[in-house]
């Protein structure tokens, strides 16, 4: 009887630990399509969207084996919308030696937490840069490549500097991604 008591105690316990992240609708972490980044001000744990986007889910993965974005700065923040990073330049033209790729949009909307591939006019321009929208940004649905979204530490990315409004969220003294890692390689 002890032992049947102990056993219900233990299933019981498990479910309520799992339910949490159940009822928020987040999988299981799959740690080779997930990032951790570092901050000045902590880590903030990314969901790659391999199902919406493979081809530049592929490519973020294959730049942060290289340990690419360790050190990028966060060189466009625009308050209320996000905080754009990627280029190894600072200034918002630079990408990485990889080809640009050919959009992948979907139908997943752009809301607080959503990654999406920063490019420039041509849809099929992204490269490396990204960005993290701090809200609501649904008037870029279908015209940006959707790649992941942050599934903890959105308190650190809305503590990144500010930019200038006026100058296109240009950043002055720009904070910077420390590291970018797969969990599956975190040490």
């Amino acid at each position: 009887m002890i032992r049947l008591f102990v056993a219900a105690f233990a299933l019981a316990a498990s479910l309520v630990a799992v339910a949490p992240a159940q009822a928020q609708g987040q999988p299981a972490a799959d740690p080779q399509n997930t990032l951790v980044m570092t901050t000045k001000d902590g880590k903030v744990t990314i969901r790659l969207r391999p199902d919406l986007a493979p081809k530049h889910v592929e490519q973020i993965k294959a730049l942060t084996k290289r340990g690419f974005y360790d050190g990028i700065v966060f060189h466009r923040v625009i308050p209320g919308f996000m905080a754009q990073t990627g280029d190894p330049t600072g200034t918002g033209t630079g990408g990485s030696d990889l080809p640009n790729l050919p959009a992948e949009f979907s139908r997943e909307p752009f809301k607080r937490g959503t990654l999406g591939m920063a490019r420039a006019n041509s849809p099929n321009s992204a490269n490396s840069q990204f960005f993290i929208c701090f809200d609501d940004a649904s008037f870029l649905n279908g015209q940006y490549t959707v790649i992941g979204e942050v599934v903890s530490g959105m308190d650190v990315i809305d503590k990144v500097k500010k930019g200038d409004p006026n100058a296109n969220g240009q950043v002055k003294a720009p904070d910077k991604i420390v590291s970018l890692r797969l969990l599956a390689d975190a040490k």
